[in-house]
């Protein structure tokens, strides 16, 4: 844990006064069932305490940030904010991912990468935070890492981009829009899949994503954009 701590000190400004939180936060269960002076500590449970955090602070930070947004488009912005993909990408990009503890059977077969466990590791942190310094240092976090992407708009209201880009193309009749696989890459247990979405027989947007349902959305959302619908 010691080059964690040192990482979060010079990136986060955030220094423990009880590592045990941190510890727990960053042991997935496949590790302690393999050494077992840790008593079964994991971090499941404290994954439970930060999602409720998480959820109580993005949702006080919408409704705040955007005064005339309807009570459903919050919830659809919120979803999207706190899902799989959203807080497993955090993980990453906080480095999170490169200090959790995991079993070796796990590690082997590429948990270090799967969402799932990121976005519990997120959350996981999120709680120890919560636990060790409180609602605000925990705020102040979240403040940092995930309010420049809402102000950036890398999350939307649309979370079905597909039905959204049919319904905008097709207002004025009929069109056709087709989903292509371009193709597949990466090991079996952690593919990426790369989709084509073709208006009228045209390329209008390419996508990747870990199942072919998220790639299409993706491409469905660059297409949106790049046609100006």
């Amino acid at each position: 844990m010691k080059e964690l701590k040192k990482w979060l000190l010079h990136n986060y400004k955030i220094k423990f006064l009880n590592d045990q939180y941190l510890v727990e936060a960053m042991t997935h269960s496949s590790y302690s069932n393999e050494n077992k002076k840790l008593a079964k500590k994991y971090n499941e449970r404290i994954e439970f305490l930060g999602d409720a955090v998480l959820e109580l602070y993005i949702s006080q930070w919408l409704f705040l940030y955007f005064p005339d947004m309807k009570e459903g488009d919050l919830s659809k912005l919120r979803a999207q904010i706190v899902c799989e993909e959203s807080l497993s990408t955090l993980a990453k990009e906080t480095k999170l991912d490169q200090f959790v503890l995991l079993g070796k059977g796990e590690e082997k077969t590429g948990g270090r990468n799967r969402p799932a466990l990121l976005c519990d590791l997120f959350e996981a942190f999120i709680g120890a935070l919560y636990l060790d310094k409180g609602y605000e240092e925990a705020a102040t976090f979240l403040e940092k890492v995930i309010v420049p992407k809402i102000k950036k708009e890398h999350y939307s209201i649309f979370d079905d981009y597909k039905t959204a880009l049919q319904e905008k193309l097709q207002v004025n009749g009929d069109v056709k829009i087709e989903y292509v696989v371009e193709g597949i890459t990466g090991p079996s247990h952690n593919k990426l899949f790369h989709v084509l979405v073709l208006v009228n027989g045209q390329v209008a947007g390419k996508g990747s994503g870990r199942s072919k349902k998220n790639a299409e959305q993706e491409a469905a959302s660059i297409a949106i954009n790049s046609l100006k619908v």
